[in-house]
């Protein structure tokens, strides 16, 4: 004889929600707590070298592959637009404020997390320069120190930059979206977020 229960069965499903928004908080976490690093990470660096060393000073670590070198730069990569510095200032702020605010909460998988977590640090490291070292508010200058042969002398930041726009433009090249799906699956029948098709030839 069969018992009739009197509690509706759970739909199909019901659980997936909360493990999705679990898994965004992680996502968002790891993304907020890598950008925090890079900017502390950056700017603990900066202070080292402005207490440790004077400007123009240049030590060696690994000659001739490695040396510090302090310098103040106003401009841009390779001191470009010195007489600027405001305008690298506005968009440095309009980066960090369009990943924070339009890209960071569309991230769904780990490797667009973590790239956007470390262009956000990065990004922050040197406008927290633009805005609080002398010569004034907008217009700081950016210590870097870090000299390569036949390349610019950068920062941690830019670091952080470079590495993570490597890792976003792989992922923009393989087609990869933020939910972790393929460019183009989403049109196709039956393929879930985060999984890739292979078509038969």
């Amino acid at each position: 004889m069969m018992e009739n229960s009197s509690v509706p069965p759970a739909p199909q499903g019901a659980a997936k929600p909360a493990a999705g928004s679990a898994t965004r908080r992680h996502l968002v976490l790891a993304t907020s707590t890598l950008a925090v690093l890079a900017l502390v990470l950056d700017q603990f660096t900066k202070r080292i070298v402005e207490t440790s060393m004077y400007e123009g000073q240049v030590i060696d670590v690994f000659p001739p592959l490695l040396r510090w070198y302090f310098i103040k730069n106003s401009g841009a990569a390779f001191s470009m637009g010195e007489g600027v510095t405001w305008i690298f200032t506005i968009i440095q702020a309009a980066v960090l404020l369009y990943v924070a605010i339009f890209l960071v909460r569309k991230v769904r998988v780990w490797s667009w997390a973590l790239a956007l977590g470390g262009l956000m640090g990065g990004v922050a490291g040197n406008l927290t320069d633009r805005l609080f070292r002398p010569p004034s508010f907008g217009h700081g200058h950016v210590v870097d120190f870090i000299a390569l042969p036949n390349f610019a002398i950068f920062n941690v930041a830019d670091m952080f930059i470079v590495c993570s726009m490597v890792v976003i433009c792989l992922l923009l090249f393989t087609g990869r979206e933020f939910d972790g799906s393929r460019s183009g699956s989403k049109n196709k029948p039956g393929t879930e977020p985060g999984t890739d098709t292979q078509e038969m030839p």
